[in-house]
This record gives structure tokens, sequence and C-alpha cells, in this order.
């Protein structure tokens, strides 16, 4: 099979290859990659000495989609359409930018019906962890027709927590630092487009105005800090994302003042119950979804690099599909 692979055993190289397909795992489940789509942890996976590969040589990719081909899990039997992420995928094992991929069955998703492959990689990993985000905070309290922020809107989770919250019916009001993107946003249902530090509200105080009633943070640091201090009373924020900073710094005035909560989102281990359950929630939300709309681009196993590089700089809006039958 062909197959993106990151080889630094001596000198750091990525290039496609020829890969021989090894013999079915008692625990695993083969299927045939129909799409894939690039993720921020495949940017930094995909980096020289990567602080996240924990492979010298390694198939790239987080997520796939595809049909299964051969399986001992009766709840994904040859032919069942799946998405494949989470777990060790693309970071500690054999990854989805290829033409085949093995995985264990707690990170194979049965699809519903209403989504298609290709669908299920618009969605990605970024959309799950959309998903995840907004259930989160319904199990929190957030009720309907609620204002929403959501920064790094212009991302891959970003750009679907719009949608998905839009079409859920909260009012998303979105977060970015692309003067021109706000038609675009707004065209995904933002029903406000705000810069990154419009959400700085009265620096100089320990708390903010309560401006938000909830919050989607996909860019941590400064960001996380600043809707912490302006979340309504005992709304929370759902965080996902580094791409600002890892670190946080802030107070304990938030929490024990007004009540929020900071809810971590984890899309990598989450156990199959949850999986299954933000699966089905976006099956529910499909026809009311463009799917199309939330794609950049597709593209090849050959022009991997300058796709990856485009995400790592920032530079794309939505998600990259890689299709690994395409060719230059």
């Amino acid at each position: 099979m062909r197959a993106y692979v990151i080889d630094e055993t001596t000198d750091f190289s990525t290039s496609v290859r020829d890969v021989e397909l090894h013999a079915l795992e008692p625990s695993d489940v083969l299927v045939e990659v129909d799409y894939s789509g690039i993720n921020f942890k495949d940017a930094m996976v995909s980096q020289s000495k990567s602080r996240v590969r924990r492979r010298d040589v390694l198939i790239g990719g987080v997520d796939a989609a595809g049909v299964v081909v051969a399986s001992t899990s009766e709840r994904t039997p040859p032919g069942t359409r799946v998405a494949l992420h989470g777990g060790a995928l693309g970071v500690a094992r054999d990854g989805g930018f290829a033409e085949f991929i093995y995985a264990p069955p707690a990170n194979v998703s049965p699809l519903p019906d209403t989504i298609s492959t290709r669908d299920a990689m618009v969605i990605g990993t970024a959309g799950f962890t959309a998903m995840q985000s907004i259930l989160a905070l319904e199990d929190h309290g957030l009720a309907r027709g609620a204002r929403v922020l959501v920064t790094g809107a212009t991302g891959g989770v970003g750009s679907q927590s719009v949608t998905y919250l839009a079409a859920r019916g909260y009012q998303p009001v979105a977060s970015t630092g692309s003067q021109h993107e706000h038609a675009w946003l707004r065209a995904r249902g933002a029903v406000e487009v705000i810069g990154r530090d419009a959400i700085a509200d009265r620096p100089d105080r320990v708390l903010a105005s309560e401006a938000w009633d909830g919050a989607i943070d996909c860019v941590g640091g400064d960001a996380l800090h600043q809707i912490l201090r302006s979340l309504r009373y005992g709304a929370a924020v759902a965080a996902s994302g580094l791409v600002a900073s890892a670190e946080l710094t802030t107070s304990v005035y938030p929490f024990i003042t007004r009540g929020v909560a900071l809810l971590g989102i984890d899309s990598v281990e989450v156990g199959t119950a949850t999986r299954a359950r933000v699966w089905r929630e976006l099956g529910a939300l499909a026809h009311l979804v463009d799917f199309d709309a939330l794609i950049d681009h597709t593209t090849s196993l050959e022009a991997l690099n300058d796709a990856l590089a485009a995400v790592r700089a920032g530079t794309l809006r939505g998600r990259v599909l890689v299709d690994p039958r395409q060719r230059v």
C-alpha cells in the first residue's frame, strides 16, 4: 500500500512509500481508507524532533474514514463504514495517511447512515472535538439560545463549533485574528465576529464584565484566561486547544466568586460510549450542515508536506482532506 512515512532513524525525512500490509492482529480492525484529514497534531508529529511523535518511523495521520475489510469485532464487521481516531493512531502506531489502516476496535466508530466517509473526515477529530465540547457545555447546563464564544474560530475545531452551535439553536460569537474571514464565519452561523483583543475586557481588574453564557476555547494561553474572567455566573468553558500557548496564568476569583467551570476536552482516550454519542449527535445534524463549505481543499499524499506547513502557519480555514488514491 502507499503511505506517507515519517522517518527519523538517522536524518529526518518524510516520503510516500510502498509499505507491506502485515497480517491482521487478533485485536485489530483493518480498514481501507477513503479519506483522512489534517489536524494540528499531525502538523506537530510531522516535524523533526517532534515531542508528540513516539516512534522514529511512523505513518502519520491521527484520523481516517473508510470501510472495514477485516475484523474480529462484532461491532464492526467487514463492510461497515467507520471513522477512526484517538488512542495512539498517527502518534505511536501507524495512522491514516495511507491506503489502509489497522486500529484497535476501541478507536473504530461505526458511522451513522446520514454521514458518508468523506463527510466523516470533513468532521474528523476536529469536528468530533467540537461536538464533544458542545455536549460538555450542555451537560453543564447550557440552555438553547445561549450566547457562546468560540476562539480560534477559523480553525478546524473552531469553525465546526460555530457551525454546530448555530445548528443546535445557540448564538455563536466567533473570535478570530483573520480580518478577511468575517463573512465566511457569518456564513457558518456566527451571529457576531470579533477580534482576538475584544475578549480582553477591563484588564486592570481581576474580573471582567460577564459576557458569555458559555465558551469553546481552541487556542489556550491568555485567551482562556480572558474567557474565565468574563463568563457569566455558573457558566463554563470547554477547552481543547493550545495553538496560542499551553500555559495558563489566571486567578481563582472566577471560580470562587462566579462559580465558573473549566471543562477539559480530550478526544483521544474518550470511551466508546461517548464516541457513539458524539457520532449520533453529529448524524442528527447532518441534514443541517453544508460539509463542503467546511473544506479548505483536498490533497494527495505527495502534497502533504505543503498542506502540513500551511496548517502550522495557520493560513488555512476549515479542513484539509487527504485522498490516499489521489495522484499529483
